[in-house]
């Protein structure tokens, strides 16, 4: 459990994130996530020189990955500071933070930053040399559609995870549409009265158009609002699984930079001093072969229990939902009622870049906990390797 290590309230953002092959398609996710950093640093005030170190999490290469997070801290205007690349797939935020959280605990540094970037758009191609095989024949990967296609551990695609995990559970066609649908309505109440909720963590992005012209995307871009009707007429994706395309979430682009630092320095950096943010614990987990969905209840209980807390304590509860199995069962295993958690959307709606999922689901959840008047903010996810991070944090 952490005692010393602190969020800023108000010291955190998310980019809109773009449905992949969108307006964040052509860009460098590194230098596309410092330039918002930096851009957001300054309508803070902030200087980007305090920070001690950067953690760059970010899990689909981009040129340059090699030189990663010292470059990332360069571009965003410290050039002076270390920093190190953060890769988990899905948990790479949860994982960022605490690595982070546990550098201010000990004592090692007294502020860090988290920049949390990633682009499954025009996701790179690695091919090695092969001379040995036939007719010298490379050996190539896709970055992206090989690993989601197939766990090299297992050889089951991702898809294939969440309906072994619906199979085993008795999850239905019928329960996963109609929590599909609770999730796109929660949505639709982020953007209620011109995205207020939104509006308090979200930081638009300036795109490159040519040398002399940039746009601004200021809204996540590709999500399809659907209706009961629109998602009882999808086949599924696997002849007896319970999961369309509807209920699954689609790639994405974005990013999200997240403060950790000591209690004093985040009452300096917060937007409202009466709002203390403290990172509690960390959990981790990894569940049975090509069980993926199964990961992220058991990280949050480690997680609570490392916090001394039982899930009847938690205000809030945000989940990563790549399937709506995920949903599923967290609910059936920590006896919660599914329609109440992941409140103003989850990653099933709002898509998936990878490394700042995570990032942007626990700032929405320490948004909600500030909202209903503080208490324990629980966020989990599930990641590549069917293994998962959660964490826990206290708001107010």
């Amino acid at each position: 459990m952490f005692k010393n290590a602190f969020i800023p309230y108000g010291g955190y953002y998310s980019s809109p994130f773009c449905k992949w092959q969108g307006s964040l398609a052509n860009v460098n996710s590194i230098e596309l996530g410092a330039a918002t950093s930096k851009r957001w640093l300054a309508s803070r005030d902030i200087d980007p020189a305090l920070f001690d170190y950067l953690y760059l999490g970010v899990s689909v290469g981009q040129k340059a990955i090699f030189y990663g997070a010292p470059w990332a801290a360069a571009m965003l205007g410290a050039p002076g500071i270390p920093g190190q690349n953060v890769t988990q797939a899905c948990a790479t935020s949860t994982t960022a933070v605490f690595n982070a959280a546990t550098a201010i605990e000990t004592g090692s540094f007294g502020a860090t930053y988290c920049l949390l970037a990633d682009r499954t758009s025009n996701a790179p191609h690695t091919i090695w040399p092969n001379p040995t095989g036939p007719g010298g024949e490379v050996i190539a990967e896709n970055w992206n559609m090989d690993n989601i296609n197939a766990d090299p551990a297992t050889g089951k695609d991702m898809l294939t995870t969440a309906e072994n995990v619906a199979r085993e559970h008795g999850f239905t066609r019928e329960q996963a549409d109609e929590l599909t649908l609770r999730r796109y309505e929660q949505y639709a109440e982020a953007l209620a009265d011109d995205r207020t909720f939104q509006k308090r963590y979200m930081f638009p992005v300036e795109v490159p158009v040519s040398r002399k012209e940039t746009t601004l995307v200021e809204a996540d871009e590709g999500v399809t609002m659907t209706s009961a009707e629109g998602l009882a007429k999808l086949r599924t994706v696997q002849p007896e699984g319970i999961h369309t395309f509807g209920s699954q979430t689609h790639p994405a682009d974005g990013n999200a930079g997240i403060i950790v630092t000591t209690r004093e320095r985040a009452a300096e950096l917060s937007t409202d001093a009466g709002l203390v943010v403290q990172v509690l614990s960390y959990g981790h987990a990894r569940a049975k072969p090509a069980h993926m969905p199964m990961a992220p209840a058991s990280a949050a209980q480690k997680a609570l229990d490392q916090a001394g807390l039982s899930i009847g304590q938690i205000t809030t509860i945000k989940n990563h939902s790549p399937f709506i199995v995920n949903d599923l069962h967290l609910a059936k295993a920590l006896g919660l009622d599914a329609a109440q958690f992941n409140n103003y959307g989850t990653s099933l709606v709002f898509g998936h870049p990878q490394g700042p999922t995570l990032g942007r689901l626990l700032i929405e959840a320490i948004e909600e906990t500030a909202l209903k008047g503080g208490g324990y903010a629980l966020v989990t996810g599930c990641a590549a390797g069917d293994s998962a991070a959660a964490l826990v944090v206290k708001v107010g």
